[in-house]
C-alpha cells in the first residue's frame, strides 16, 4: 500500500486537494491529523487533561465560557471544550515564549494522533486500498515523511496570496494573528523545494495559484503517474504476504532516511555557498 504523505501550509489549499483526494475519480481514504488532533484532546483525554494543567493557570479562558448549554463541567461531565482560538493565540508565533509553549503542545498531541495514524493505516491496509493519504500539515517538521511512499506539497509562489486567502477564509483573524500562524510554520516555499529534492516519483508540488479547475487537472495528472507505479495488484500482493509488505516498507524508510539526511546536508552547505 502506497502511503502518500500530503502536506502544505495554512491557506495554501491543502484541504481542497485533501477533498480531492477523497471523492471520485480518486476515492482514497484520507487520514487527517487536524481531526486526529481534534479527537486527542476531546474533554475527558488524557491530551485535554495535559493541556489543561499545564495552560490552564495561566490562560483563564481556555475553555469554552459556561452557558445555559454548556454546564460548568461540560455536557457530559468531562470538562468544557477548549477555546481553540484562545490556544492558538497562545502559541502561534515566532517569539521564544510562544515557541517554548507550542513545543510543549506539540509534545501533548503529536505522540497521540501517531497512535491514532497507525490504526488507521493499519485499517487501511488490510481493506486492500492501494494507497492511503496522510493529511498532515507537519509532515516534514514530525519526520513522519520517512514513513510516505510519495509526499505531496501543496504552495503558493507568492506569500502575499497566502496572506489574502487566510484573512478571506478567517476573518475573525487580525492581520497580526494571521501573520503569527503562517510564521509558526515553516515556509511553504521551502517545503516545496524539499519534496522536488525527493526526485521523480517520490515528491510531487502542487502550485495552487490559479483556480480550483487548474489545482484539480494537477492533481489528476500526478495521481495518475502514481497510480500506474503503485497498482492495485500490488496492493493486494502486499496484503496477502505481509513479510513482504515488512521489508518494502523497510526500504522505504531508508531511502527516505537517506533523501533527509541529503536535504539537510545541502541546508547546512547553503549559508556557507552565501558566504
Amino acid at each position: 500500500m502506497l502511503l502518500i504523505g500530503l502536506t502544505g501550509s495554512i491557506a495554501t489549499g491543502k484541504s481542497t486537494v485533501s477533498s480531492l483526494l477523497s471523492s471520485p475519480p480518486h476515492s482514497l481514504p484520507v487520514v487527517d491529523a487536524d481531526i486526529l488532533a481534534r479527537k486527542v484532546v476531546e474533554p475527558g483525554t488524557n491530551g485535554y487533561n495535559a493541556i489543561v494543567k499545564y495552560f490552564g493557570p495561566t490562560t483563564p479562558d481556555l475553555l469554552v465560557e459556561p452557558s445555559d448549554s454548556m454546564p460548568e463541567n461540560g455536557p457530559d461531565g468531562k470538562g468544557r471544550p477548549l477555546n481553540r482560538p484562545v490556544l492558538g493565540r497562545r502559541v502561534f508565533g515566532d517569539s521564544d515564549e510562544r515557541k517554548k509553549d507550542r513545543a510543549v503542545l506539540n509534545g501533548i498531541v503529536h505522540p497521540a494522533v501517531r497512535k491514532e495514524m497507525f490504526k488507521s493505516v493499519l485499517g487501511c491496509y488490510l481493506r486492500g486500498h492501494w494507497a492511503v493519504v496522510l493529511d498532515i500539515p507537519l509532515l516534514f517538521e514530525s519526520g513522519l515523511d520517512r514513513f510516505c511512499g510519495v509526499t505531496m506539497v501543496v504552495a503558493v509562489s507568492k506569500a502575499d496570496t497566502q496572506m489574502s486567502r487566510l484573512m478571506a477564509r478567517d476573518a475573525h483573524l487580525s492581520r497580526e494573528d494571521a501573520e503569527n500562524r503562517v510564521l509558526s510554520q515553516t515556509d511553504v516555499r521551502v517545503k516545496a523545494r524539499r519534496c522536488e529534492a525527493r526526485g521523480e516519483g517520490k515528491g510531487v508540488v502542487l502550485w495552487n495559484d490559479g483556480p480550483k479547475e487548474e489545482l484539480a487537472r494537477s492533481l489528476e495528472e500526478e495521481m495518475a503517474k502514481m497510480h500506474k507505479a503503485s497498482p492495485e495488484w500490488w496492493s493486494w500482493a502486499l496484503l496477502g504476504c505481509p513479510p513482504l509488505a515488512l521489508i518494502v516498507a523497510a526500504w522505504r524508510f531508508w531511502q527516505n532516511v537517506e533523501i533527509n539526511k541529503r536535504w539537510e546536508a545541502s541546508q547546512r552547505a547553503e549559508p556557507k555557498a552565501k558566504l
